[in-house]
């Protein structure tokens, strides 16, 4: 996955970091709802995650089955180093462009 994140993977991967070990779907669609205020689609979300899992940027294991979820289990994902450092990077890009936009906000 050597190509640039989106937005979604990006607030995916942020909201990975934000909630550590314990993130799986439903969680991850409630932080970035919560944090942005718009409503993120459980299906874009896991699609996204099977992405930059296949590309090496997150891992998953699976949980425990539980009888509330009709015996199915829960998986949990978290970033790779690898996957953290994409973030970082971009988080420097981003910075570094916002950076003279005094109109935006940056600093001239």
């Amino acid at each position: 996955m050597k190509r640039h994140l989106g937005e979604l993977e990006l607030l995916i991967l942020i909201s990975l970091l934000r909630l550590g070990d314990g993130a799986y779907g439903v969680l991850i669609a409630r932080d970035i709802e919560e944090a942005t205020g718009r409503a993120a689609a459980l299906g874009s979300i896991y699609a996204a995650l099977e992405r930059m899992e296949s590309g090496g940027l997150v891992e998953s294991e699976l949980g425990e089955a539980t009888a509330e979820r009709g015996g199915k289990a829960k998986r949990y994902f978290r970033l790779t180093p690898a996957g953290e450092a994409r973030l970082r990077s971009t988080q420097r890009a981003l910075e570094t462009m916002w950076r003279g936009l005094p109109e935006l906000g940056g600093v001239a």
